[in-house]
This record gives C-alpha cells, structure tokens and sequence, in this order.
C-alpha cells in the first residue's frame, strides 16, 4: 500500500546539476489516493473523493520550462539525455511520497534527528523519534566523534556504507566537510581492503551486478535500476582492482566508492550515479573456494563471449540512457582496457580513469613540480618502473603536453620517456615480443635488466611507479636519482599503501630531504634532521569529480585529450606558492570542490572549443556556472 498525503514539494526540494539547469518550477500537490494490491497480483484503487482522479487529470500542475532554458542544445536529442538533468513532470499513480515509519526507511529523504516539530506532525513521524531535534550540523559532530572510536578503518568504511544507506545528505554532508579524513576511509587505502571482504560485509546491493547469466536481457536489467535519469556510470569487471588483482564481483565496491566521489568532490546527484559491475567469472581461487563469495563461481570468460556481453552493456546504456551518459571504465585488466578504450572512444562518451584519469593528475603534479625544479617539460626526462594502463596513460599525456608547448612531433617527444617493465628495460631489440601500447616507448638502448640500472644510466630527472609492486624503490634507487638530480621528483603511486613502491619517510631520508615526493595513497608527516615535509597525493580523486562535470554541463559527446591536458593545467594552477614552499606539487583536498569547479569550468570551455559540446549556448561564466549545478547535501524542509 502507498499513499500520497496532499504533500507540498517545494521550490527547492531538488538540487544539483538539476536545479541549475531548470529556470522555473512549481509546487506540486495532490490529494490522497491509496491503492492497494490484491492476491492476484490485480491492482485496486480506491478514490476516497468523487472525481478525484478526474480532478487530478486536469488540475495538476505541469512543471514548466522557461524556453529561454539553455538545457537543449544545437544537436536533436534524439535518445532524451538533456532531460536527464530536469525535474519530471510528476504523474499522480505512479509517484509516492513516504511519510511515517516508510519515510525513516528511505534514505534519499530521511533526517533521522533532524526532522523538525512540524514536520513530525504533518509526516506521522511523532512516537517514531526520540523528542530532541538535532540540526545538521550537531549530526555530523556527532557522527564524526563516532568514527574516531574505531581503530580499525574497515570499520569507519562500514559505518560510512550504513550512514550511506540510511541517510544519504548526511552521508554526504559529513563527507564533504571533512574531506581529508574520511576519503581514505571510503576510498583507497581502504576501500581496497573492503573489496577484498566485500562478500562477507556485504548488506544491500548500491549498484548493478550484470553477469553472464544475464547475457541478452541487459536492457531490462538496466530498467530495474529505480532511477531512470542516470549521467555517470562506473563500470568493473573486478580483473584488476587496485594492485591486489582478480576479485571478480567484489569489485563492487571500486565504482560505488567513485560514484560517492562524484557527488562530494563534483557536485553530480547521487540519483543520477550508477555503479556496475560485470561479472563474467574470477580467476582467483581463494574465491572461487570461498563458500561466501557472492558472484560467479567459474573461471573468467574471455574472447567473443566476454566481447559480445560488453557490447551488449554498451548498447543497453546508449539505448536506455542516451548519447551523453559518461561511462567511466574502472579498474579492467591491461589486455582489456585498452581495446574497450580505443572500441567505444569514438561512439560512447567513455573514459578510463586508470589511463586518463591517473594521467592527467600526474602531469598536473609533474608541472606543479617544475617549479620547483625549474626548466619546462620538454628539458626533463621520465623513467618509469610500470608499463602498464597507468604508466603508458601518464607518458603519453605527458608527450602530448611536450608536443603541444614545444611544437614538436608526438613520435619525437616521446622518446623523453623510458620505461621498466618485468623484463627490464623496454628496448628496441624487444620489439617483436612486446604488447602494442608498450610499443612506442621502445627506444635504442641496450638492454637493462634492473631498475636500479636504468636509473644509472638513463639519469631521469622525474621517476614514476606504477607497477603495483611495493618496495620497489630501494634505498639504491632513491640515492641514485639523489646522485644527479638536486631536487628528485618521485612518484609512488601505486595503490593501496602496502603496494607502494616506496614510503614518504624513505623517499625523504634517503634523498637526505631533498626529494619532491606525491604517492598514490596517502602518507603521514615526515620529519627529517628537525624539518618537517608534508608529501602530496597523486589522487585521481583531483581530476576525475571535475572532468565528468565539465562534460555534463557541456553537454558532451565525446571524451578528447586536450580535455585531460585542460584539466591537468587547472589542476596544476590551483596550486598556490604557499603549497610549493611546503613542498607539496598538489592543492589541499579541502578546496576540492572549488578545484572541481575550475576542472570543470577548464573541460566545458574545451568541449566548447572542438565543437563537442551541445548545452547552447555557452554560459559567460562557466566556472560560476559549474559552483551552480553542484549538488548541495542541505536538508530541505517537508511541508
């Protein structure tokens, strides 16, 4: 039984990239009607007015649109996808509203504390509450007092996921405010360790589990999703999450960690986010003995079988969501990644974080860098311990940045770049036996089996893992990049913390404190011979919140690179000279919805200038055009 209680939605009961892009809007309200369900499954209304639905039917308010609305564009919308960020027309039978014991249970609108006398009242909530009336802001001092108590942070990640599902404003307010403590607890370090036990935490699905089993009924898969105006997707296959490998359907928890981050850190509504995950087998055999392993038992699927449901996926998306739903690949094997990249580039508005997203806030670190270090790009050399997504999406952003400040060639600027993999150094002579996107960063060189080696006689000025292997910049490596370089530049990055290559406080004391040093997950402080150093953290968490927004309220249909070197040089901009005297190469997270905006802002103005947007026409002012459309966790009030 549902019921609709004569309820007022007021003017700014809907926020977000919604609101920004709607110019007028309406009070919506109706009578009561209650309809039940029989045993049959036959549906029943019962009209407790005469005429009601008649009445409804022809005095319900439509919401209008201002026609100088600049939500459509210069492009037909041929699939609906500029509806997806307006309010709806609401139709009386198909539409609820919670009150009572129901409304407590619903986490798009629960207060929990917060609710206050009135709207006890008017919502059936009194008897159902404890008499106090908290405000926003105590709720989140309290909850934050809460998660300082547990020692364990799968614990604080776990309170996070039952705040999520029971209050999602509150969720996100408390996250936002305090971004810095709490994104390694629900993103990396820890969310790798969630994944890893996913299937013993798991409670509630939050996002779409699309397995082989559903092969040719994806387009009514994707209908049970409840919201039906989805911009941003993040998608899995589990094949590789983080440097901890296979974990098949427990990888769930990398797309449901980013999505969160969408919304924090970018400012895109959480009902327009939509997490999947593909499951078409794990080769891990601690799962598949797991008796509490949640997906698939069977080894992964490979070639046409594993092509044909991905197609399928794409297509579903395209058909259900329209042309300008961002698909965000998240966390595909190397063998994968690539092909679905080069695949769907040219017709899916697609992106993959582990090639671009790492790319583009490296570059903006390394340019962050360089003054400190002095000189321009193309005077630097690069050697990286890695070559795979990561480190070939880093040096190939890095040679089109080269490229486009210096005018040279592509095939000339890369070969400022060097690259170790698990055979040592990658050489011409190795050309036969090498994968393709590895391919062009075969230089003429002798061939170099250790890494240390390569150091010694490449002499890079800049060193980059992103090889997954902890420990793998040893006190050797450290002091031979120390031996010619005055200020080393060092970067960490691979992820979770046990899988980083090297510590802050190893990078610092065998560079004797002269290293500028970022990593993939956070370190503490360092204090070497009395001075303390802060180090930065290469977190895709700069770049990828304001990338999908800049496309979102462009309107884009395609991702570009000068997109990501766009949002690599607004990345690098924010980075204050206080910070570069503190030694940090990235700007403090807690600005990080303003830096988001200016990502955006960056990215839109891009798409504007190839041609690829089509929100028309441009706003004056895209960066306060961006603050406008961000999703705002205030509670609004329930008449």
């Amino acid at each position: 039984m549902f019921s609709l209680n004569g309820t007022n939605f007021p003017n700014d009961s809907l926020s977000g990239v919604s609101r920004c892009l709607i110019q007028s809007r309406k009070k919506v309200s109706f009578p009561m009607v209650v309809a039940s369900v029989s045993p049959n499954g036959d549906r029943n209304v019962s009209v407790l007015m005469e005429n009601t639905l008649k009445e409804m039917k022809e005095n319900s308010p439509v919401i209008e649109k201002d026609s100088k609305s600049t939500v459509t564009g210069g492009v037909g919308d041929v699939y609906g996808e500029d509806s997806a960020t307006e309010d709806q027309t609401i139709t009386p039978w198909n539409f609820s509203v919670a009150s009572g014991y129901s409304l407590l249970r619903n986490p798009h609108y629960n207060k929990g504390l917060a609710f206050s006398e009135k709207e006890r009242d008017s919502h059936y909530l009194r008897g159902l509450l404890p008499p106090v009336v908290f405000n926003h802001e105590l709720q989140v001092k309290k909850l934050m007092n809460n998660l300082r108590q547990y020692d364990v942070p799968l614990q604080r990640y776990m309170a996070m996921m039952d705040l999520q599902e029971r209050n999602e404003r509150l969720f996100y307010k408390l996250l936002m405010e305090n971004v810095e403590e709490l994104l390694p607890v629900v993103y990396t370090p820890t969310v790798g360790e969630a994944c890893q036990k996913y299937g013993s935490i798991f409670r509630r699905p939050q996002g779409l589990f699309i397995s082989l089993k559903e092969k040719g009924k994806i387009l009514e898969v994707l209908k049970n999703w409840p919201e039906k105006k989805i911009q941003v997707i993040v998608v899995t296959d589990g094949e590789r999450i983080l440097g901890l490998g296979d974990l098949g359907c427990q990888g769930m928890g990398i797309p449901v960690g980013k999505l969160s981050l969408y919304t924090a850190l970018g400012g895109i509504r959480p009902s327009s986010c939509l997490p999947v995950t593909i499951d078409v087998g794990t080769n891990n055999e601690k799962l598949l003995k797991d008796e509490f392993y949640i997906g698939l038992r069977q080894r992964r699927a490979r070639g046409q079988e594993y092509a044909e449901l991905l197609d399928e996926f794409m297509s579903a998306v395209k058909q259900t969501y329209g042309e300008k739903v961002l698909i965000q690949f998240e966390d595909f094997a190397n063998h994968n990644a690539f092909d679905l990249l080069a695949k769907y580039g040219t017709s899916h508005l697609v992106f993959n974080d582990d090639i671009q997203g790492t790319a583009s806030v490296v570059l903006a670190g390394i340019m962050a860098a360089l003054n400190l270090v002095g000189g321009n790009l193309a005077q630097h050399k690069f050697l990286f311990l890695g070559a795979g997504e990561a480190g070939t999406g880093i040096a190939e952003l890095i040679a089109l940045e080269m490229s486009k400040q210096t005018g040279a060639p592509l095939e000339e600027t890369r070969k400022r770049t060097w690259m170790v993999d698990s055979k040592g150094l990658i050489v011409r002579s190795r050309m036969e036996s090498l994968q393709h996107f590895k391919r062009p960063w075969a230089h003429d060189h002798e061939p170099v089996k250790e890494l240390v080696n390569a150091v010694k006689l490449i002499k890079p000025t800049v060193l980059i893992g992103s090889s997954g292997t902890g420990k793998t910049f040893t006190k050797e490596v450290v002091q031979a990049m120390a031996t010619f370089n005055k200020k080393p530049v060092i970067f960490a990055l691979s992820n979770p913390t046990s899988q980083s290559e090297c510590t802050a406080e190893e990078a610092y004391t065998w560079s004797e404190g002269r290293a500028i040093f970022a990593s993939g997950s956070p370190f503490a402080p360092v204090e070497y011979k009395g001075k303390v150093f802060v180090s930065g953290q290469g977190n895709n968490a700069y770049i990828f919140p304001g990338l999908g927004l800049g496309l979102i309220i462009s309107g884009a249909i395609r991702v570009h690179d000068d997109m990501l070197l766009a949002a690599s040089e607004a990345l690098a901009a924010e980075v204050s000279q206080e910070n570069l005297e503190k030694g940090l190469i990235y700007p403090p997270f807690a600005n990080i919805r303003k830096i988001s905006a200016h990502i955006a802002a960056k990215v839109a103005a891009k798409a504007y200038e190839l041609g690829l947007a089509t929100r028309l026409p441009q706003p004056e002012n895209l960066v306060t055009y961006a603050e406008s459309c961000m999703y705002s966790p205030s509670y609004r009030s329930y008449r």
